[in-house]
């Protein structure tokens, strides 16, 4: 059997090579980080997400999945390789594509024989043809000619559920433009669809195109139930009433109804900016789109405001805990996280900051350096605390023992940014609360 490559080992591509090589496939991961390849042969991850160490572990042991610095010394073995590299914003909001092509111009320098290149990072649209042209570019000063097809492989993986998104998925969709390149994507994902057999096959372009409007329909899930929250505050509703009654109806359904402190993460945000972007470079007015984007870049202050008012205006001195710095639980991903932003907000309003997370406290210390305090534990956050902010929903903060905090905090409010608090409990523990739309 041929090995399969995947380039790149973020979290696309570290799941996705992993997952293949757990159903039998050969795998070799690629990336260009000596250092980050070294530690995955050891045994260490360079992310945080629930299950994929054992899978690594098991997969290396069993010599399916191996890690490799070099596209060019591995290409001659595979026949499929997937391009899961990074694609950074640019500064004006355009996906930056220059891994892409970087992997598009080494295959076409060194392969030999029949390729399927299939694009898993998120990528604009017509990325394909232009991954078609870069590898024929690279052939043509070869003076050769070789047959290769492209494809689109978009994911739809959610961190801190990745592996089990991956192994158990409700659909993969597949933009293609041969039968060869849908007999050998077939072959791949069979024994991941065995009893629901869902491959999605399309054009390439409305492949690429599914990615983006996926997520940006879920962002205007999160948007649009923010913006309600807000109005049901100024009308007295409770938002979480409404979520329970809009979520019932069946047209509706009840994912991505939760209000909150505003979405971040490395999708969300990014390919909203994408989408608008590809809009603009294509005279279309993304409106809805745009009030997606504004909604929940207000929404991250949110925490802040409510708190510099509950205080007059005046936090000066003021020592708040954070609970909760990922951008959601089961991961230690802090790009574009809410935190950062309230917990700048404070440092600017002259506030001491401590804070706490069960996995995200080395990347927060990588992102935010000696600015905050880092505690051992929820409890530790909250000593001499004149509030507490909950920014990140953590299991582990579900039910922590209120007589605790009302002893250790010299005032007992919290704001919850997360909605993961009732009401009327906590005015029973004589604890002043505050959600979003309630």
């Amino acid at each position: 059997m041929k090995k399969t490559l995947v380039v790149g080992t973020g979290y696309v591509g570290l799941v996705t090579g992993t997952c293949f090589s757990e159903m039998g496939i050969p795998v070799i991961c690629i990336d260009v980080d000596n250092e980050k390849i070294e530690n995955l042969k050891k045994g260490i991850l360079p992310i945080y997400e629930p299950g994929l160490d054992v899978l690594v572990e098991k997969n290396t042991k069993a010599g399916r999945l191996d890690f490799s610095t070099s596209l060019e010394d591995n290409l001659e073995e595979a026949e499929v390789i997937f391009s899961a590299v990074g694609t950074p914003p640019d500064e004006d909001g355009s996906a930056d594509l220059q891994y892409v092509i970087d992997v598009a111009r080494t295959i076409g320098r060194s392969m030999k024989d029949y390729k399927l290149v299939v694009t898993k990072s998120t990528v604009p649209v017509g990325t394909a043809g232009l991954v078609r042209k870069t590898i024929q570019a690279e052939l043509d000063k070869r003076g050769l000619s070789i047959p290769f097809d492209v494809a689109s492989n978009p994911e739809f993986l959610k961190e801190g559920d990745a592996v089990n998104d991956f192994m158990h998925p409700d659909r993969v969709v597949v933009g293609i433009e041969s039968s060869k390149a849908e007999e050998i994507m077939t072959r791949l994902y069979r024994p991941f669809l065995l009893n629901n057999f869902r491959v999605i096959f399309m054009d390439i372009t409305s492949a690429e195109m599914t990615k983006y409007a996926a997520n940006a329909m879920l962002a205007t899930r999160i948007s649009f139930m923010n913006d309600i929250a807000n109005l049901c505050e100024k009308v007295g509703a409770n938002i979480n009433m409404v979520r329970k009654g809009i979520g019932s109806d069946t047209r509706i359904g009840n994912k991505f109804l939760y209000a909150g402190c505003g979405y971040g993460g490395s999708c969300f945000p990014k390919d909203v900016k994408a989408l608008l972007k590809i809009g603009e470079q294509n005279d279309c007015s993304m409106r809805v789109i745009k009030a997606v984007e504004e909604v929940n870049d207000d929404q991250k202050f949110i925490l802040f405001h409510r708190l510099k008012s509950f205080y007059h205006g005046d936090l000066q001195g003021k020592t708040i805990a954070v609970w909760g710095l990922a951008f959601k639980p089961e991961t230690d991903d802090m790009r574009e996280a809410p935190s950062l932003v309230i917990i700048n907000e404070l440092l600017n309003a002259g506030c001491k900051v401590k804070a706490y997370d069960p996995v995200a406290m080395q990347e927060a210390k990588r992102k935010l350096g000696d600015k905050i305090t880092y505690s051992k534990d929820i409890y530790d956050a909250v000593i001499d605390a004149d509030a507490l902010l909950v920014i990140t929903e953590w299991k582990e903060f579900r039910v922590p023992i209120w007589n605790i905090l009302k002893q250790s905090m010299k005032k007992a409010v919290l704001f919850d940014g997360r909605n993961i608090y009732d009401l009327r409990e906590l005015k029973k523990e004589g604890i002043e609360y505050f959600g979003i739309g309630i």
